[in-house]
């Protein structure tokens, strides 16, 4: 039984005529009469009498036609929810990411999602630990860096930036390295986690420099590397994003400013790009929108 073969008896029923239903269908009498018949012929019984002066339902057709109403009611109460929930994202939309970045980034973007949009809450859990988002029951996750190849769609939201900073009382007592080579002579705060456990890669131009120790700190946690930094315990390496607000306040220097160390993606990982809930589009959106901020 198809929905097309439910709204085309209702609309017979309830016009009391094929021709009438047929102009408010916008389809040919013939035609109506056809799905009609077919209707009968797969539930095996007659729906209406038919007499050269009149129509009506019969005992089965009255039982099919109420019941026929409740169902094409119901589909018709889904697409208005379905609808709704697009246009205004609502529920509660539950996230992951690393305890780091979910600190420098991603309580700003919650923030400011929870005020853009008041019908929606966030559970946010922040983890070292990869997630599984199906079968956790996650809407979506933020991950640095490069993604595994995987079944999950994704959107990339920017690209994660790295420099060289120390205080000024650290470089007060040594001056400021000239070229990446002079580094070894100074205490070194390495960010080891992921892909930088190889030490820091230095490019300028064609120009590159590596360098790996020997290191004063080596911690997984960018904070730590910025907290032994304020401290002047040596030169470290930090995002961009987490060093600004102490450059602004003169609290942290940059180092070899015209040297770039790699960048690392951003992505919004979720389980489909196909069925992609209001909620969960608006949130990458204001990710998106605010990643440089």
């Amino acid at each position: 039984m198809e929905l097309a073969e439910l709204q085309a008896f209702v609309k017979v029923a309830q016009s009391g005529s094929f021709t009438r239903a047929a102009e408010l269908l916008g389809t040919q009498k013939s035609h109506l009469s056809r799905v009609v018949s077919g209707l009968e012929r797969r539930l095996g019984v007659r729906l209406l009498e038919r007499s050269t002066r009149a129509m009506h339902l019969t005992e089965v057709g009255r039982e099919v036609f109420e019941r026929a109403l409740g169902i094409l009611g119901a589909v018709e109460d889904t697409e208005r929810a379905a609808q709704q929930m697009q246009a205004e994202p609502r529920g509660t939309l539950k996230l992951t990411c690393g305890a780091e970045f979910g600190t420098v980034a991603v309580n700003g973007w919650i923030g400011l999602y929870l005020a853009r949009h008041p019908q929606v809450r966030v559970e946010a859990d922040y983890t070292g630990r990869v997630l599984d988002l199906v079968h956790e029951g996650f809407d979506l996750a933020i991950r640095v860096g490069e993604l595994p190849d995987s079944r999950l769609a994704a959107r990339r939201l920017g690209a994660l930036s790295y420099g060289l900073f120390a205080s000024p009382a650290y470089l007060a007592a040594h001056p400021a390295p000239a070229a990446p080579e002079a580094l070894r002579e100074h205490a070194l705060l390495f960010f080891s986690a992921g892909a930088h456990r190889a030490g820091w890669r230095l490019q300028r131009g064609k120009d590159e420099c590596r360098i790996d120790g020997p290191a004063r700190m080596r911690v997984n946690n960018s904070i730590a590397v910025r907290d032994a930094a304020l401290a002047g315990l040596g030169i470290g390496q930090l995002p961009n994003r987490l060093a600004q607000p102490e450059l602004e306040a003169g609290r942290l220097q940059r180092v070899l400013a015209d040297w770039q160390l790699p960048g690392y993606p951003v992505h919004a990982v979720f389980a489909s790009n196909r069925f992609l809930s209001a909620k969960v589009r608006a949130f990458v959106e204001v990710a998106a929108q605010h990643f440089g901020a």
